[in-house]
């Protein structure tokens, strides 16, 4: 028996030295770092299936939520993918708008978009989705129809509909659809409103084609609403403001290396009374622009203060088509002022409710409906 314990006993030590040794050469391999490690142990010592990709998703996002910014951010690939589309302003699809049907037959098409594929198919507004793909549309949620009818550009979805309650079934090519950037409309007392719904691809050519065929429309004061505007491109941002804006400083930029940018405006400007809606859903390149206009006295900030957003972000791609964005630097008026944690304070302060702030964010007001629009139409035409 005093054998047996001694045999055990010398079998436990080497064990532990084995792990031990295991731990020691593992921490001294040249280029590895910490996470290289714990993603080799569980590659090839947990008991069940890993997930790795996955696992080194959760790494990269548990990193960058470190750093305690909300604004720098880390994306797999599908998102980033995603992400892209979505400052593009334009995606691969049918060009349809859809909502749940609401007697549970699948998904009520509320619209379809001019030059389409679905408008050159034949799909019309009111048709009712109960299959795509051969997939029964009550079993898909909104998200999952989406993927199904998105793809690459010339392929085909089909789609099995209900017509005034007869089946039918279509082959629509999926095409490159643009979404608007910008939507505009004159309003009594020749006030041109333009909603600028964010500053990524295009936002700079759709704004100045907006404001010119208002001008043709005979408006003589101008509303630009960048409520809810998630910001964009610096770049776009400082051309609609170059439009604007007579000569001078338009926008600053510092990046962690301390090299600083500054963009300026030319002499030509737009001569006209404006108004600038903004809210607490104004950020980034959305509050620089009711900031470059309030400090050049060329119009009235309208609304609520904005975010606060001031920093900038770089995003880098990597090796598997994942990105991490990196907060690399920050913005600064005209003046030279930081809006970080202050955002914007109004001209004047228009406050609405929840509720009236809900529908405002889903467009579900008329302007006539719309308290801050009221308050910019009222301070145009006093």
């Amino acid at each position: 028996m005093k054998k047996f314990v001694t045999i055990l006993s010398y079998l436990t030590t080497a064990m532990a030295a084995c792990a031990m040794t295991l731990f020691l050469t593992l921490g001294k391999t040249p280029g590895h770092t910490k996470l290289d490690q714990i993603e080799y142990l569980i590659a090839n010592r947990f008991i069940e299936e890993a997930d790795i990709a996955k696992a080194e998703d959760a790494a990269a996002s548990a990193m960058v939520a470190s750093l305690g910014d909300r604004w720098s951010y880390y994306l797999d690939a599908e998102s980033y993918a995603a992400h892209k589309e979505q400052t593009e302003n334009a995606y691969v699809g049918i060009g349809i708008t859809v909502t749940a049907d609401q007697e549970g037959r699948g998904f009520l098409i509320i619209g379809v978009q001019s030059g389409s594929g679905a408008e050159a198919a034949g799909v019309r507004q009111g048709d009712i989705i109960t299959a795509a793909q051969e997939q029964d549309a009550q079993e898909l949620s909104l998200t999952q129809l989406r993927s199904i009818i998105r793809g690459r550009e010339g392929t085909q979805v089909t789609l099995a509909l209900l017509r005034d309650g007869e089946p039918l079934t279509l082959q629509v090519t999926r095409t490159k659809i643009l979404t608007p950037v910008v939507t505009s409309q004159l309003l009594e007392k020749n006030i041109g409103l333009i909603a600028i719904h964010n500053f990524d691809a295009r936002c700079a050519e759709e704004t100045i084609a907006a404001i010119e065929a208002l001008r043709e429309q005979g408006a003589t004061s101008l509303i630009f609403d960048v409520r809810n505007n998630p910001g964009g491109y610096a770049s776009e941002l400082v051309k609609v403001l170059d439009y604007l804006l007579p000569e001078g400083v338009l926008f600053r930029t510092v990046d962690y290396a301390g090299n600083e940018k500054v963009d300026t405006s030319d002499a030509a400007w737009l001569d006209m009374p404006i108004a600038v809606l903004c809210n607490e859903d104004s950020y980034s390149a959305a509050e620089f622009f009711p900031a470059a206009i309030q400090e050049y006295g060329a119009g009235t900030v309208v609304g609520m203060p904005t975010c606060g957003k001031g920093y900038f972000q770089y995003t880098y791609e990597l090796s598997d088509g994942s990105a991490v964005g990196l907060s690399a630097g920050k913005y600064f008026t005209p003046q030279g002022k930081s809006l970080i944690g202050t955002g914007i304070q109004p001209d004047v302060l228009v406050e609405v409710d929840q509720t009236t702030r809900a529908a405002i964010a889903y467009g579900n007001l008329e302007p006539t409906e719309d308290p801050q629009i009221q308050a910019a139409v009222e301070i145009l035409t006093k």
